[in-house]
């Protein structure tokens, strides 16, 4: 009996290695239908202010704090956002390279060039980095998420 038991294990662990649960991050997601990264940055008058749900592979994750999040969008080299209030909710680094499931507020900021590059310089100076100021050659805008709560798998 303690052999089928045994057996029935090892098999389990060989068909279901992708089975990992959704670790719960601040109120989780309970937006139903996600809206596709490059539709909220295509448009994004259209969406802010309101309540959405991206997926996506994390791409970076905020080293000091976890207080942010980068998620990859479903084009090449888009990216979006998700900012959280720090301490409330606590982005761990493992998560980098993980799929998942974001809900967030859509916000839009338009910076002038002396904000990016205040924005800039102190990412830089986060991770570390050397930063010009020169390769800055004018304002942005940035559409993010202020994020609500997450559902990352394996963490």
């Amino acid at each position: 009996m303690s052999r089928v038991i045994v057996a029935l294990i090892l098999v389990a662990g060989l068909l279901l290695p992708g089975l990992v649960l959704a670790k719960t991050f601040g109120k989780g997601v309970t937006v139903k239908e996600a809206t596709a990264i490059s539709v909220l940055l295509d448009s994004p008058r259209t969406y802010v202010g309101k309540t959405v749900k991206v997926t996506g592979m994390i791409v970076d994750v905020c080293e000091s704090r976890g207080c942010w999040l980068a998620v990859a969008g479903d084009r090449p080299y888009e990216q979006i956002r998700v900012k959280v209030t720090d301490g409330e909710i606590v982005f761990p680094l493992e998560a980098r390279g993980r799929k998942g499931e974001f809900q967030g507020v859509v916000e839009m900021f338009e910076l002038s060039r002396e904000q990016v590059i205040e924005q800039r310089k102190h990412h830089a100076d986060e991770r570390g980095e050397a930063f010009d100021p020169g390769t800055v050659t004018g304002g942005e805008t940035i559409v993010r998420l202020r994020g609500l709560g997450a559902e990352i798998p394996g963490v």
